[in-house]
């Protein structure tokens, strides 16, 4: 039996955006989300929210996206944890880049609010085990 996906760490720098992210998974995707507005305030928070997924911004500042997954990888609670990127930067090369790192897939900004939820929820299924 597959277990659902129901918690989902949201780390985006641009509060309009993380505030359209958290309502789209809540409201229509049924979701708890715990809202970063930061890499920082990830990793710090990561390990009491306990997220099934992480949805990712790549470009933030201080902090990158690329930087918070190769710290999520070397720790041992959160090795594993499936991290999925949302960006603008969406040229082959940096998809690659993340594909690379251990990001399970890419979403490009802007996004559909109507189906995020949906989109995390179809990657989550496809890597189940």
């Amino acid at each position: 039996m597959t277990k659902p996906l129901k918690k989902i760490l949201h780390v985006e720098d641009e509060p309009d955006i993380r505030a359209i992210a958290k309502m789209s998974l809540e409201k229509i995707g049924q979701l708890e989300v715990e809202s970063c507005a930061s890499g920082k305030d990830a990793l710090d928070r990561i390990a009491t929210f306990a997220p099934d997924m992480v949805l990712l911004d790549a470009m933030m500042p201080e902090m990158d996206g690329p930087e918070v997954l190769r710290q999520l990888r070397a720790r041992d609670d959160t090795k594993h944890l499936p991290i999925v990127f949302m960006t603008a930067k969406i040229q082959a090369a940096e998809i690659e880049e993340y594909m690379e790192l251990g990001a399970l897939k890419v979403i490009s900004k802007p996004f559909d609010p109507m189906s995020l939820h949906q989109q995390l929820k179809d990657i989550w299924l496809a890597n189940q085990d």
